[in-house]
């Protein structure tokens, strides 16, 4: 399946100014300041410019940093993984794997089977709860 690829031009006419800035600038929300953070309501998380379905709330936990943190994706091939080197440290960027939307980092403490957590932005993410929550 092909990359979703758009102009720049495209992708400001449909995202939000903060969610152009943090999904395709790799830019980062605030912590404790978006819309997920904190939300455990039943459901499934996809990504803001593509809708590519990326976590599921039952792999979702409170990591107290502030971001959606999800022990595991809904599909291996749904997100990439990047070499990040800014801010003078070396991270695991994540990426949405249909648009190539900046989501977030990996980081390999999570306190699941798993030990990742993905540490992600509530604004490059929509919600859809499940039917009857």
């Amino acid at each position: 399946m092909a990359k979703i690829d758009k102009t720049d031009a495209e992708w400001q006419a449909q995202l939000t100014p903060e969610q152009y800035r943090v999904a395709r600038q790799a830019g980062t929300e605030r912590p404790f300041t978006g819309a997920y953070w904190d939300t455990f309501t039943p459901g499934h998380y996809h990504c803001i410019c593509c809708d590519a379905p990326l976590f599921e709330h039952s792999t979702k936990f409170d990591a107290g940093c502030g971001w959606p943190s999800f022990s595991e994706v809904m599909a291996s091939s749904n997100v990439t993984r990047h070499e990040d080197r800014s801010h003078g440290m070396v991270r695991v960027e994540v990426r949405c794997g249909e648009c190539d939307a900046h989501l977030g980092h990996v980081f390999p403490d999570g306190p699941t089977e798993t030990g990742l957590r993905y540490c992600i932005n509530s604004v490059s993410m929509k919600f859809y709860p499940t039917e009857g929550s």
